[in-house]
């Protein structure tokens, strides 16, 4: 709510000094007449209540015409909001050894998925996608704007469902396919894996030639405590056991794929870390967002003129009908 011309308000002051003029000067008991005892035969409380009522009107309406002057408004704003959105290809290892249990409370992947559905639910303005990677690599949900969908999509990954191995290049490849016909001015990888390139047609570093070709960076993160950790499994009689072969992560080829397409490379040692980077990942790639505000007015001015005009009317009945004036 706003008033178009609030200097109109000063005539309250004028209108509060009648009121005090009327009320101090005006109402003296004079002597008109010498006799009043015919009046009395007349007179009635409705009558005194009706006059008290017409005063009263006269006021309030000078009351709303001094605020009709002042141009009440009702304020309404729209916003249109435009964004440069970035796409984001996440490329996830579902490989066995994500099975391992040194990220509290619970496995690597599992770990990894809250994360990423975290990070997934605050990019609301951009286009995201996942490839999911073991020894082959499929996109699980190509790039979309519907978030619903793509955490619906993520909860589905599970372990091995891509396969035994690692293969890194074969994902980077998936995913630069998926973005091949992005328009967007800003195009994100982020790779996240535990173990060494062992499977897959397609090397690397060479896949990384590739996205830097294409304008598309790519963030590297390598999963797991330093030195390792056991794989468990389920053994038909034994039930869960646990391996004695250690995963194994190769950080150098990682290193290499972020610098050679200008992204960074992390490492995540525990699920706070694996937070943290994925909230920085989020400060660093900010989508822009342009908001232009529209502001329109509702003009109560035909409102209480309408208001003025029905007050004037009932002031004129009470005056004019149901009061008896003496002159």
């Amino acid at each position: 709510m706003r008033f178009e011309d609030p200097i109109c308000f000063l005539l309250l002051v004028v209108l509060i000094g009648a009121w005090f003029l009327r009320e101090r000067f005006f109402f003296r008991t004079t002597i008109r007449f010498s006799d009043v005892s015919q009046l009395k035969q007349i007179s009635n409380k409705r009558t005194k209540w009706l006059s008290k009522v017409a005063m009263f009107l006269r006021f309030f309406i000078l009351f709303l015409v001094v605020i009709t002057l002042a141009r009440p408004q009702e304020v309404l704003v729209e916003k249109e909001h435009s964004a440069e959105g970035v796409d984001i290809m996440m490329v996830v290892d579902v490989s066995q050894s994500m099975a391992a249990e040194d990220f509290k409370p619970d496995n690597r992947l599992a770990v990894a998925k809250q994360t990423i559905k975290s990070f997934v639910s605050r990019r609301e303005a951009d286009r995201l996608g996942l490839v999911v990677f073991g020894g082959e690599a499929f996109t699980q949900c190509p790039l979309t704007s519907d978030n619903t969908v793509l955490l619906n999509i993520i909860d589905q990954v599970s372990l091995g469902m891509a396969g035994d191995g690692t293969a890194i290049g074969m994902a980077i490849a998936t995913a630069i396919n998926r973005m091949k016909d992005s328009q967007a001015k800003s195009k994100v990888m982020i790779l996240l894996t535990d173990g060494e390139s062992n499977r897959g047609e397609i090397d690397p570093i060479t896949a990384a030639s590739l996205a830097e070709e294409m304008g598309i960076k790519i963030y590297t993160i390598g999963v797991g405590k330093e030195g390792g950790a056991k794989i468990p499994y389920i053994d038909p009689v034994m039930g869960k056991v646990y391996s004695s072969q250690m995963t194994y992560l190769d950080e150098a080829p990682l290193k290499e794929i972020a610098k050679k397409t200008n992204g960074r490379y992390f490492r995540a040692t525990d699920s706070d870390t694996l937070q943290d980077i994925y909230d920085m990942i989020d400060t660093l790639e900010k989508t822009k967002i342009k908001t232009k505000l529209y502001r329109e007015f509702h003009d109560y001015f035909p409102t209480l003129l309408m208001w003025i005009f029905a007050l004037m009317l009932l002031e004129l009945l009470i005056t004019n009908v149901f009061l008896v004036i003496v002159p």
